[in-house]
């Protein structure tokens, strides 16, 4: 199976695009208020217009009010919505959009705890900050606690670069695999060389890629 690739924390459409070409599957636009990385709708209109087709585009909250992620959802054309805080079951699905709920693997967390609470997830993002904090630390967590049957999609995250995210893949065969600072400059700075390594990484490890 190929492993999925979500960079997330575009915060330029000339970076996106260049995540696009070379070939993630998804883009992630962040819309927390305290997040160094967060987007004007503006520039999130921006970001999506300049895309090509066949990117799905992730807009990721952290316990945001229902009217300011309708809000977004209304001047923005989101795919996929990422619930990255402590929300509910019937606040994440009363945006009938599909959506991830994002799972702090930093704390003494069961996911399937998480699988029975969200039972309607698209899948679970396993991160490595704890509950009630924002992730983003670029710290990964022990990757001997994903279990392997779930039976839910699974998105790793938490501290992945282009130096760790083959074992990452290797040891726990997740559908996807989400990066933010392991591919910046600085905070909401896309650095393209990092980004194409960690493409290439992932390629490589599943036996894709040939320079």
């Amino acid at each position: 199976m190929r492993t999925r690739i979500k960079i997330c924390g575009l915060t330029h459409p000339d970076t996106a695009v260049a995540a696009a070409q070379l070939g993630v599957d998804a883009v992630g636009l962040v819309f927390y208020e305290r997040s160094p990385r967060r987007l004007s709708l503006r520039c999130a209109r921006e970001i999506v217009a300049a895309l090509p087709p066949f990117v799905t585009v992730v807009g990721l909250f952290l316990d945001a009010p229902a009217a300011q992620v309708e809000e977004v959802l209304a001047s923005v054309a989101l795919d996929v919505l990422q619930f990255h805080g402590a929300e509910e079951h019937a606040y994440c699905v009363q945006f009938r959009r599909p959506y991830i709920k994002a799972v702090p693997m930093g704390g003494a967390i069961d996911p399937v705890a998480y699988v029975r609470t969200y039972p309607d997830a698209a899948g679970l993002l396993l991160d490595s900050h704890r509950l009630g904090q924002a992730g983003g630390s670029g710290q990964a967590f022990d990757w001997q606690q994903v279990s392997q049957d779930l039976g839910r999609p699974i998105v790793l995250a938490g501290g992945l670069h282009a130096g760790n995210v083959a074992a990452a893949i290797t040891a726990t065969r997740p559908w996807g695999v989400d990066v933010s600072s392991g591919v910046e400059a600085r905070p909401g700075v896309k650095d393209p060389a990092l980004m194409s390594a960690f493409v290439k990484e992932v390629a490589r490890v599943q036996g894709g890629y040939v320079e």
